[in-house]
C-alpha cells in the first residue's frame, strides 16, 4: 500500500461495514454538497492533538477518551453535551491528580454517528430489515421506512456536529472549565454517592492549592491554563464517503486533513490491510487510531502501524486494545513485546467496554467489575513489559442511565429497563465513570512511583 494516495483512492479497494443506498445519485449529490461546507475542525488543531499524543507515547501525559457509543439526533440537546463534557472534566481532574501529569481530553462527540454491526440484517417476529447503523445512516425504529439508508442524514449529522463543536469550544475556552468551578461540575443525581464525596474531598484540596497559587500571583486572569482547557473530538471513520467529502488540503503545509474530527479511528472489523478504511486513513495528517482485539496477530499489528505511520512519527498512531477481561493478560503481552522490539512509536490505550458486552433480561449490558478487571489487566501487562499504559477509551454519558450493571449505586440486571436510553451499546453513567477514573488514577500513581528516580545516598 505504497502507491499514490488521494482522498478517493479508497474507492478502488474492498470495503465492509457500509450501507447500500437505494439512490446512488442522491448520495453523490449530498457528498458533493458536503465538499462545499466549511471544515468542522482545523489542521492546526489536529497537529496540536498529535503533539500532545507524542507526549503520551513518551510517558509524559495520559489520554482520556470518552463519550457516546453513538450520538443520537433525538437526544441532541445542549444540556446533554454539557453534562458529558463536565463528567469528562471531572475524570480528567481525578487522573491529573493521580498521575501528576497532563491529561489529553478527547471526546467521542461531534461526529460519532455511525456504528459497525455484526450482521447486515435484523429479524424480529419473523420480519427482517436492515440493521440500524447509526443516525447518520438510518433510524433506530424497526420499520422499513426508518431502516432505509438516507443520504440526507449526512447533512443533519454535519449540522449537529458543527453545533456540538461550537458549544464544546465555548465550554472549554469560555470559563466553564475554570478550575475554581470544579465543585459545580458534579451532577445532581450523583451528589450523594461515594464517588462524588471522594471527588469533593479532592476538589477541596485543589482549591487550597489554587488559593496558594493566587497568593503567589498565579490567577485565572494571569494563567490561562487555570480557566481554559484543550478539548478534542474523535469518531470512528466508518462512512468513508462522508470522510472523503470532509478531507481538505491544509493551506499552510499542503497536506491532506480530514476536517470532520481532530482524530479518527478504524474499528476492529474494518482494519484489513488491503481494504478501503486503512487505505483512506494512511493518507490523512490527523492523528489516527485503530482497535486491536484478541484476534490481532503481532506481525499484522506491525504491518498496520507501518502502513498508517511509515515515518514512525510519535503521536500519529494510537493502538486501542479491546481484549476482554478474560483475555487481556494472555493476548496483550505478545503485541506489546512486538511493538517494543520493533521500536515503533505508538500510544497504547485500553477500551475495556466492547469485549465485555453481554445480554441480560433482553438488554445488552456490561458489568463494571469486568470493565475494571480489563483496565487492571491492561496496566499489569504494561508494568510487566516495561512499557507505558498511555490511555483509556470509555463509552459514557452524563445522563442518569441504567445501562451497565454494578458500581457504587448498584445498578442491577433487574433495573436495566429503568433508564436504558442508548440506541446502540450500553454506556457508563456519571457515577460509574468517576469510579473508573479513581481506579485508573490509583494505577497511574503506582506507575508514577515506580518510574520515579531512586535517591542515592549522599546525593
Amino acid at each position: 500500500m505504497t502507491g499514490k494516495w488521494s482522498p478517493d483512492s479508497w474507492r478502488s479497494k474492498p470495503i465492509v461495514q457500509v450501507p447500500v443506498y437505494p439512490d446512488a445519485a442522491e448520495l453523490n449529490a449530498v457528498e458533493k454538497e458536503l465538499r462545499r461546507y466549511p471544515p468542522l475542525v482545523f489542521a492546526g488543531e489536529a497537529r496540536a492533538l498529535k503533539a500532545s499524543l507524542a507526549r503520551v507515547s513518551k510517558g509524559e501525559a495520559f489520554l482520556l477518551q470518552g463519550g457516546d457509543c453513538a450520538e443520537s439526533f433525538a437526544e441532541f440537546h445542549p444540556d446533554n453535551i454539557r453534562d458529558t463534557f463536565r463528567v469528562l472534566l471531572q475524570m480528567a481532574i481525578i487522573l491529573t491528580f493521580g498521575a501528576a501529569c497532563p491529561v489529553v481530553k478527547v471526546g467521542r462527540m461531534a461526529g460519532q454517528f455511525a456504528k459497525p454491526r455484526s450482521s447486515d440484517n435484523e429479524t424480529i417476529d419473523g420480519v427482517t430489515l436492515p440493521s440500524y447503523r447509526g443516525d447518520m445512516i438510518n433510524g433506530p425504529d424497526f420499520t422499513e421506512a426508518d431502516r432505509i439508508p438516507d443520504p440526507q442524514r449526512l447533512i443533519k449529522a454535519y449540522n449537529q456536529s458543527a453545533s456540538t463543536l461550537n458549544l464544546l469550544r465555548a465550554f472549554a475556552q469560555g470559563g466553564y472549565a475554570d478550575l475554581h468551578k470544579m465543585h459545580r461540575w458534579t451532577l445532581s443525581f450523583i451528589a450523594k454517592t461515594p464517588q462524588a464525596e471522594k471527588y469533593q474531598e479532592m476538589a477541596d484540596r485543589l482549591q487550597e492549592t489554587l488559593a496558594f497559587m493566587a497568593a503567589c500571583g498565579l490567577t485565572a486572569e494571569s494563567t490561562p491554563q487555570i480557566r481554559e482547557t484543550d478539548f478534542f473530538t474523535a469518531h470512528e471513520a466508518l462512512l468513508l464517503g462522508y470522510e472523503e467529502a470532509m478531507t481538505r488540503i491544509d493551506s499552510t503545509t499542503g497536506e491532506w486533513y480530514d476536517t470532520s474530527a481532530h482524530m479518527l479511528w478504524i474499528g476492529d472489523r474494518t482494519r484489513q490491510l488491503d481494504h478501503a478504511h486503512v487505505e483512506f486513513m494512511r493518507g490523512i495528517g490527523n492523528p489516527v487510531a485503530f482497535k486491536a482485539g484478541p484476534t490481532m496477530d503481532p506481525d499484522e499489528l506491525i504491518r498496520l502501524i507501518d502502513v498508517l505511520n511509515p515515518s514512525n512519527e510519535a503521536g500519529h498512531v494510537t493502538v486501542i486494545t479491546r481484549m476482554g477481561a478474560e483475555q487481556v493478560e494472555a493476548k496483550l503481552p505478545n503485541l506489546v513485546r512486538k511493538v517494543k522490539a520493533e521500536g515503533r512509536n505508538v500510544v497504547w490505550a485500553c477500551d475495556p467496554m466492547h469485549a465485555n458486552t453481554v445480554s441480560a433480561g433482553g438488554f445488552k449490558t456490561r458489568h463494571i467489575d469486568r470493565i475494571l478487571e480489563e483496565v487492571r489487566g491492561f496496566f499489569a501487562v504494561h508494568r510487566a513489559e516495561g512499557t507505558y499504559a498511555g490511555g483509556v477509551h470509555f463509552e459514557m454519558t452524563g445522563q442518569d442511565v441504567t445501562e451497565c450493571v454494578g458500581g457504587a449505586r448498584a445498578v442491577t440486571e433487574a433495573r436495566l429497563g429503568d433508564r436504558y436510553h442508548t440506541h446502540c451499546d450500553p454506556r457508563l453513567n456519571a457515577s460509574q465513570a468517576l469510579e473508573l477514573a479513581f481506579l485508573v488514577a490509583e494505577a497511574l500513581k503506582i506507575e508514577r512511583d515506580l518510574r520515579a528516580p531512586v535517591a542515592l545516598p549522599g546525593r
